[in-house]
């Protein structure tokens, strides 16, 4: 990071939102490598219903920082997690990534706005490239692409194929020309959330943002990130019915709405 936007990072407050369900394997580490980040910062975790044992553990975690503890051993005693700057959302039942994101956005207070996916796909040792391009006032709006040449874990080839085309899609209704509208990492200018009412509970999510970012006509650049993808059997979630839910929906923002 350049020394300028490094100095500007000092007077800042980055949030960073991370939506959450069932992912009781990888909570712990992937909320320890967030607070390893030397950044200010505040953690808005949002439970959307984990029924794997995750919610009993941030439970237990909100409970101990309401008691005065500043931070709590994890990882089997490997490690200790700091609990003062987390702040806890529980949604009564599951209702998918959108509205666990649009709960964490209305929480935030930061100056800069980032989504943290809870698995450990996405290294917030990224961070930096992420959010320089908006710390030298180059952007608005960041994300972080999979497909720019940074290392990463082999795709599925049917999901890489199914993301090419619903992201050559969008581009061509929106005039953009990203190459990963389906990435988790972006990130926003605060002002920029506030202007912007998102609708969808899923991982419609998506293609919504993306498109009311470009009827804004805020600034958006790609960055190139590190990407280590799941199987199946190791937690993934998304679906070709998530990918069709979100073909509709970049129709949807942009004739509809």
């Amino acid at each position: 990071m350049h020394h300028t936007a490094s100095a500007a990072l000092d007077h800042l407050l980055l949030s960073i939102v991370v939506p959450i369900y069932n992912e009781r394997a990888t909570i712990e580490e992937i909320i320890r490598r967030v607070q390893e980040t030397p950044l200010r910062k505040e953690v808005i975790l949002v439970d959307d219903g984990s029924t794997d044992g995750t919610r009993h553990w941030l439970l237990e975690m909100q409970q101990r920082q309401a008691a005065g503890e500043r931070e709590a051993e994890i990882l089997g005693g490997r490690a200790h997690l700091r609990l003062d700057n987390l702040h806890f959302l529980f949604q009564e039942r599951n209702q998918g990534k959108g509205a666990a994101l649009r709960r964490g956005f209305a929480q935030a207070t930061g100056d800069i706005v980032l989504v943290q996916d809870a698995d450990l796909e996405y290294d917030p040792r990224d961070y930096g490239k992420l959010l320089e391009p908006l710390l030298d006032g180059r952007a608005d709006v960041v994300y972080g692409s999979r497909f720019l040449g940074g290392p990463q874990r082999v795709h599925y080839f049917w999901h890489y194929v199914a993301n090419k085309m619903l992201t050559l899609l969008s581009d061509m209704l929106t005039n953009l020309n990203l190459s990963d509208i389906e990435t988790c990492y972006k990130v926003f200018r605060r002002e920029v959330l506030a202007g912007i009412r998102l609708k969808s509970n899923r991982f419609g999510f998506e293609p919504e943002i993306t498109a009311k970012i470009a009827k804004g006509k805020w600034r958006v650049y790609e960055v190139p990130i590190s990407y280590s993808g799941r199987t199946y059997e190791e937690g993934k979630k998304i679906t070709w019915r998530d990918g069709v839910q979100t073909l509709w929906c970049i129709l949807r923002y942009k004739i509809l709405d």
